[in-house]
C-alpha cells in the first residue's frame, strides 16, 4: 500500500493539498501517542520501552515537528487552489478545534478528579486544586491559555502555534530561508535571555512557545522544499556516523540518571556543557538529539510502504489519524491508571495491564472515529 493512499479525513492535519495522507506520519504520531500515554502513567515500568529513558529528547519533539510538517502539507499544499482566505480560515478553525478540545478535556479531567477524590485527593498530582479552591479565576485563566492541569500543557502551545500558522505560512511563502533564520533567532533569545510566556498563578507555560516554535517551523520548512535542500546531508555517511555517535552519547548520559554508577564516568567539563537540560525551553542538546534520531530513522525507514499493512501498523495509523482526540483520551486514561496504581495494586502486572488496556481502548476509539468519519455526510445545519 503506497504512503499516499486516500484515507478518511479525520484530524485533517496529515493530508496534503490534494487530500492524500502520508501514512508514515500517521503511524509515527500513533506510536508517539502510545508512548506519551505510557509515560504519563506515574511510576510505570513500561516507560522503559519509550524514548524518554534513552536520550535527551522524547516523543514531544516528534509530535511538534510532525505537526509543523503536516500543517504545511495540508494548508500550504491547498493554498494555490483555495486561496489565502480559505486557507487562513481552515488553519484558524484547526486552532479553534485544539482550543475547544483543551477546554473539554479540562472539564472532563476536573470532573474525573472530583469523582475519584472528592476535590481533595489527587489535586496536587494533577494540578487541578485551583478548580476547586478558586473556580472563577481558574476558568478565566484557562480561557486565556494561562493555566493547564498536568499533562495538558502541550495543548496550549499547539493552540498558540496553530493560531500563528497563517503568519508562518505567509512568511514561508515569501522567504523560507528568512523565516527559518528568524525562528532560530527567536529560539536563541529563549536560550540567552529566558524569554517566556507567563502562566497563572506563577511561572511560565511549560512548553515555551517561543522555544518550541523552532521545531514547528523546521517541520514546515522541511515540507516546503527543505527535504530537497537537506538531501545531501541526509545521505551523507559521515553525518550518519556523527548522528549515531551523538545518540550513543545521549543514551549513556540518560542511563546515568537512573544508574548513578555511570555518572562518575562523565567528565565534569561535559556535565557543565550540557546541563541544565530544560524541556520547557527545548534545550539545545534535546534539539540535537531529535535531529540525530530523525536522521537515523529517515535512513532506515522506506520512503513508501509497499504491500499489505500489518494490523499493528494499521492500529498506529488509526490513532495518528485522530491524534487530537487520542491525546485527550490518553490523558484521562493515564489518570485512571494512576488511581488504580495508587488504590488497587502498584505491581508490574497492574502496570502492564493498564498500559495494554489503555492502548487497546485508544485503538478501539480511534477505529470508531475513523469509521464514523467515513459514514459522516454534511447535512443541513439545523441549529
Amino acid at each position: 500500500m503506497a504512503g499516499g493512499r486516500k484515507l478518511a479525513k479525520t484530524d485533517g492535519a496529515g493530508e496534503t493539498g490534494d487530500g492524500r495522507r502520508d501514512l508514515r506520519l500517521d503511524a509515527c504520531r500513533g506510536l508517539a501517542l502510545w508512548f506519551i500515554f505510557v509515560d504519563h502513567v506515574p511510576d510505570n515500568s513500561l516507560a522503559w520501552l519509550t524514548l524518554r529513558n534513552y536520550g535527551f529528547s522524547d516523543t514531544s519533539e516528534v509530535f511538534v515537528f510532525i505537526s509543523g510538517y503536516t500543517c504545511m502539507l495540508a494548508y500550504g499544499g491547498a493554498l494555490p487552489k483555495q486561496g489565502w482566505a480559505t486557507t487562513i480560515v481552515r488553519a484558524l478553525r484547526r486552532a479553534w478545534e485544539i482550543y475547544a478540545a483543551f477546554l473539554v478535556l479540562l472539564l472532563a479531567y476536573a470532573a474525573l478528579v472530583w469523582f475519584v477524590g472528592g476535590g481533595t485527593r489527587f489535586v496536587d498530582e494533577t494540578n487541578t486544586g485551583f478548580f476547586f479552591r478558586e473556580p472563577g479565576p481558574t476558568l478565566l485563566h484557562v480561557a486565556l491559555l494561562q493555566f493547564a492541569p498536568v499533562n495538558t500543557d502541550i495543548l496550549l502551545t499547539f493552540a498558540i502555534l496553530h493560531i500563528c500558522f497563517p503568519l508562518i505560512l505567509w512568511m514561508m511563502m515569501t522567504s523560507a530561508t528568512l523565516t527559518l533564520v528568524l525562528s532560530v533567532l527567536l529560539y536563541m533569545m529563549v536560550q540567552l535571555f529566558s524569554w517566556q510566556v507567563p502562566a497563572w498563578p506563577s511561572g511560565e507555560l511549560y512548553f515555551n512557545p517561543f522555544a518550541w516554535q523552532l521545531l514547528f517551523v523546521i517541520g514546515a520548512w522541511y515540507a516546503h522544499g527543505g527535504a530537497a535542500r537537506l538531501r545531501p546531508v541526509l545521505s551523507s555517511r559521515t553525518i550518519l556516523i556523527v548522528a549515531l555517535g551523538y545518540l550513543a552519547f545521549s543514551l549513556f548520559v540518560a542511563l546515568s540518571w537512573e544508574f548513578k554508577s555511570l555518572e562518575g564516568l562523565i567528565p565534569s567539563a561535559v556535565i557543565g556543557l550540557i546541563y541544565p537540560i530544560y524541556k520547557s525551553h527545548l534545550a539545545p542538546v534535546r534539539l540535537l538529539h531529535f535531529f540525530a534520531l530523525a536522521l537515523v530513522v529517515s535512513r532506515l525507514a522506506p520512503p513508501q510502504w509497499r504491500g499489505p499493512i500489518r494490523p499493528l501498523t494499521t492500529a498506529m495509523i488509526r490513532c495518528g489519524e485522530n491524534s487530537l482526540s487520542m491525546y485527550c483520551l490518553g490523558v484521562l486514561l493515564a489518570f485512571i491508571g494512576q488511581v488504580l496504581l495508587t488504590d488497587v495494586f502498584a505491581g508490574f502486572a497492574m502496570q502492564l495491564a493498564i498500559s495494554v488496556a489503555g492502548i487497546a481502548i485508544m485503538i478501539g476509539a480511534a477505529t470508531l472515529l475513523t469509521w464514523e468519519s467515513q459514514l459522516d455526510r454534511r447535512g443541513p445545519r439545523l441549529f
